[in-house]
């Protein structure tokens, strides 16, 4: 599962400690022995005033990261701490978190951008021994393609020389994009955006809004359908067809047909879906059946959802079941929503 959104939140929330003239330091749990709340790659990012962002287990670690984060604050010097949650957490593990200080220079917050923005899969590296105690060479660095290492505090190219190595690989964030400027619209991105997904809402050239019309949409693009196509969707996309139009949900269905997007949901009853394919099938009957495979309609788990906060839970519920290929019921809801 990508986490690259917590990332991304850690890095913007480093760059307003700068601002604020504060330290940072960053926890990560590198490895574990048994079983745990959350997983190796959960990090979190602690300020020099006691601030705290993210989480890396239920609650209880979290006070002992912050008391054995002083000493990095003052000595600059990264350590491995242990937790023992058999008989705190109610889980039978140990963790192993790496706390080191979060100092990105310019440069490296500069290509971390470019990676999300041009949507790069990476690696975060972090090296580590598996025992309580302090060292010079732990740290965790970023890479991607075959580039140089990217570290989370100083300069460039410093490579990890550790007995233990934790690799998580990064997907791009997800995405979710939104063709359809209705009200049920704002629901849906609102609760996509709180989950750490980028949004984006694709409205007519002829009923333009703006971003304001949208919480939490990272753009909103007029366009005809035809353009469409010319959007990039990768297998971290889910779009949803949200036009309250049949007309118009079908030439947008058509506009990306040989787009890679993970997921693509319809709005409407079951007996719609099967209209709009079978009219897609008469203008492009040599589409794949893959493609068939990722149209979901009505979109959105059977819940018994009715207003749009719940249709949109739903649909979110959906889209991430079918992102981690996990079993469902068969999806419906309101046949009001055509």
């Amino acid at each position: 599962m990508s986490m690259t959104h917590e990332l991304r939140n850690i890095f913007e929330s480093y760059v307003l400690a700068q601002k604020q003239g504060l330290k940072t330091v960053l926890a990560t749990v590198v490895d574990l022995d048994g079983s745990s709340y959350r997983k190796p790659g959960v990090r979190m990012l602690i300020w020099e005033n006691g601030y705290m962002l993210g989480a890396v287990s239920g609650g209880c670690v979290e006070k002992e990261i912050l008391k054995q984060s002083g000493s990095v604050f003052t000595m600059g010097t990264a350590k491995v701490m242990t937790y023992d949650g058999r008989y705190r957490l109610g889980c039978e593990g140990v963790i192993y978190i790496l706390i080191e200080p979060f100092e990105p220079t310019t440069e490296a917050i500069e290509l971390f951008k470019h990676i999300l923005t041009k949507r790069i899969p990476f690696e975060v590296v972090s090296g580590y021994e598996k025992e309580a105690g302090e060292s010079t060479e732990f740290r965790s660095v970023l890479k991607y393609k075959n580039s140089d290492l990217i570290p989370f505090s100083g300069e460039l190219n410093q490579k990890l020389d550790t007995k233990n190595v934790f690799t998580q690989e990064m997907n791009p964030c997800n995405r979710l994009l939104i063709i359809g400027a209705e009200h049920d619209t704002v629901a849906l991105c609102k609760l996509a955006q709180f989950s750490g997904w980028d949004v984006s809402v694709i409205c007519s050239i002829s009923n333009p809004k703006t971003i304001k019309d949208f919480p939490g949409a990272k753009e909103v693009l007029a366009l005809q359908p035809e353009s469409l196509a010319n959007l990039e969707m990768d297998s971290q996309t889910a779009v949803v067809l949200m036009s309250h139009n049949y007309a118009t949900d079908l030439k947008n269905l058509l506009a990306i047909k040989e787009k890679k997007a993970v997921y693509i949901g319809i709005l409407g009853a079951k007996k719609r879906k099967e209209k709009l394919l079978d009219e897609f099938l008469t203008f492009y009957p040599e589409v794949e059946e893959y493609f068939l495979d990722k149209v979901h309609g009505p979109a959105g788990l059977d819940i018994g959802a009715i207003t749009p906060q719940e249709i949109a839970i739903s649909i979110m519920a959906e889209i991430m079941a079918v992102m981690r290929k996990k079993e469902f019921g068969v999806s419906a809801h309101t046949e009001s929503l055509i």
